[in-house]
């Protein structure tokens, strides 16, 4: 009997917190994904095409009291920064900070699949307890699968209202990809985008290029279709699916780029701008995909 192409298997990240970790792997084209579910779902590493993709900052991994720099973290329920970090919808005002509480949360497995065909996928879920509802207050189940064939990584994020009023929300990622700082000024993002909100002079302005040699950058894109690429000298990175709102950010002397898909603006659950309402019972489905070479 052949070895099985797809596996699935259990690993602990020793000096990385003694962290449990999932690794999916594809034996055939030689890559392999790691998923850190106790630490926001969060994938810390994309080995494909001989080399590794994702920057990761291994002593934010390790505290647990940080939120992680690095990896792949989970946007959840508002990508990006509420106006005084608070909200209001249906009758019910919060505080919530930056980027939701999904990334901070510890994720339970679901499912995993392996074997000679298809992919291998590993799927985590998380549901609403008393300590989401401090920051958000409707019932939900999020359920992210992770799925890795050749150089691909999907992430399937499926949503759903298990509470019995209208519930608000958006959803993002926040990959970091790893770009040495010496070769930004090589990189490039092509974009058709005509204008952006531009996050560090607060305005929003025409949008010619992006310079990512030129200090701070936090672009919020605009008029941008379903998907969009990274090119470096080392490799391409091309992302595509449902999400439709980018964010192209990175801070000099940092080695890593993020190419960021979210599913709405930022500050959506006030502004209500691209904000996703699930009526109860409902369930909404995105899917994102991570190509590299």
């Amino acid at each position: 009997m052949s070895a099985a192409r797809f596996t699935v298997e259990d690993v602990r990240l020793g000096g990385l917190g003694d962290l449990d970790a999932v690794v999916l792997s594809d034996t055939v084209e030689g890559s392999r994904v790691t998923v850190v579910p106790s630490r926001g779902a969060l994938v810390t590493s994309l080995f494909a095409r001989g080399r590794e993709w994702l920057y990761l900052d291994e002593a934010t991994l390790r505290d647990r009291t940080q939120n992680v720099r690095g990896g792949v973290p989970v946007l959840f329920p508002s990508p990006g920064k509420l106006e005084g970090e608070r909200y209001a919808f249906g009758g019910h005002e919060r505080a919530m900070r930056q980027h939701g509480f999904a990334r901070r949360s510890a994720f339970r497995e679901v499912s995993r699949t392996g074997g000679p065909g298809g992919q291998a996928q590993v799927e985590l879920e998380l549901t609403d307890s008393e300590v989401t509802r401090a920051e958000y207050p409707w019932p939900f189940r999020l359920r992210i699968r992770y799925g890795l064939r050749g150089a691909e990584l999907t992430l399937t994020a499926e949503v759903t209202n298990t509470g019995a009023e209208a519930m608000p929300f958006a959803l993002g990622y926040h990959p970091y990809f790893a770009v040495p700082d010496a070769a930004k000024l090589e990189c490039q993002v092509p974009t058709k985008s005509k204008r952006a909100w531009d996050n560090v002079r607060r305005e929003e302005r025409d949008l010619a290029s992006i310079d990512l040699a030129s200090g701070e950058v936090d672009l919020h894109l605009a008029e941008l279709a379903h998907g969009a690429e990274l090119i470096a000298p080392r490799g391409r990175v091309t992302l595509g699916g449902h999400l439709n709102h980018w964010v192209v950010w990175t801070l000099p002397g940092r080695d890593f780029v993020c190419l960021e898909p979210w599913s709405a603006p930022r500050d959506a659950l006030n502004t209500g701008v691209g904000l996703e309402v699930l009526a109860p019972g409902a369930a909404r489905a995105f899917a994102e995909t991570f190509s590299v070479g």
